[in-house]
């Protein structure tokens, strides 16, 4: 089940590797928000004019000074394999392993619509904080994984979408705990931690490495690539965009962008990446992750342009199927299946 209901935790998670992530709180840090109409039934409503005070961000020198910290090693052997594999309506599944940025196996489920011609287009799916893969192949979630998953396929996309650093399959990272842990007052305590900022940079990587996965396959366009996340997902948006070239363009869902819980991981210090790349940002008003109001006043001033629009659902963290037509259309007009 997804628990994403609630403010992310400041994760103390319990670890074998430890990230240089630390170093990154020497770089600052801050972000910004958003606000607008009433949403109707058929889609969300756009951005109003700011009422409120933007979130702070850092500078985009101290930006750019965190940016080596998403850096990998490309020459680490990928050992990347399907490991099992779904022929059906209409489609084809598989479940994949490859070699993480720290030696890990991540798991994940890329799935290809059989018509239409080659190579497709390729949409990362990201989900939510305590959630995994698995969430985009279930209908009732409160990430409605499974209609946009089956509207981005019936539309003409491949679809790829792993578990985050310690979370899914990978709880073997915490030693099967849940990344919300249950604190056993019968058990000695717990030392070494994962951060919320550890678990983000790790699952950016393993993202850049399961592009390098994909790109030894020829039935996927390397041009075209784009993402869709959901809350922590939707975060995980702000960072790819910054450090990843080959993401082309992203719908960022409900993604809180400033806590003192991430550390260096705030998403508004991340908006300095998105420049001219077409985001779309779906958010809820009743949402109580983040100030609407701050919100609004962060997208104008920070993320605002061109090729990025802000919508409003009268919805809190959990949009329903609501914003799947919205995020198809921009992945549609930003991404197009030729």
């Amino acid at each position: 089940m997804h628990l994403d209901a609630k403010p992310f935790p400041a994760p103390r998670l319990p670890l074998r590797h430890h990230t240089a992530v630390a170093l990154l709180l020497l770089c600052g840090a801050a972000l910004p928000i958003l606000h607008a109409e009433e949403a109707g039934k058929t889609g969300g409503a756009e951005a109003s004019a700011p009422q409120g005070e933007a979130y702070p961000r850092i500078s985009e020198e101290a930006f750019k000074a965190r940016l080596p910290f998403f850096d990998y090693d490309p020459s680490l052997p990928l050992e990347g394999r399907v490991v099992q594999e779904w022929d059906k309506d209409g489609t084809l599944r598989q479940k994949i392993v490859f070699r993480g940025a720290q030696g890990f196996l991540v798991p994940a489920l890329l799935e290809l619509p059989q018509a239409g011609a080659r190579p497709l287009p390729l949409v990362l799916l990201l989900h939510g904080w305590s959630g995994s893969k698995a969430n985009w192949w279930e209908d009732e979630n409160i990430i409605s994984g499974g209609p946009m998953r089956e509207a981005l396929l019936g539309a003409g996309y491949a679809v790829l979408a792993l578990d985050a650093a310690t979370h899914g399959e990978r709880s073997i990272e915490i030693d099967y705990q849940h990344v919300n842990a249950f604190e056993d007052p019968n058990a000695p305590a717990r030392h070494n931690y994962f951060t919320y900022a550890e678990i983000a940079v790790q699952t950016v990587k393993d993202y850049r490495r399961a592009l390098d996965y994909v790109a030894t396959r020829a039935e996927i366009d390397m041009a075209r690539i784009g993402l869709v996340g959901y809350s922590m997902g939707g975060m995980d948006a702000f960072y790819l965009l910054s450090v990843e070239p080959r993401i082309k363009m992203a719908v960022a869902c409900v993604p809180p962008l400033l806590s003192d819980g991430y550390g260096p991981a705030s998403p508004i210090d991340y908006s300095w990446g998105v420049k001219d790349k077409p985001l779309l940002m779906l958010m809820g008003r009743q949402d109580e992750m983040y100030d609407a109001a701050k919100v609004e006043a962060s997208y104008h001033q920070y993320i605002e342009g061109p090729n990025t629009k802000l919508l409003w659902y009268e919805r809190d963290h959990k949009l329903t199927d609501l914003y799947v037509p919205d995020a198809l259309a921009w992945v549609k007009q930003h991404l197009p299946v030729e």
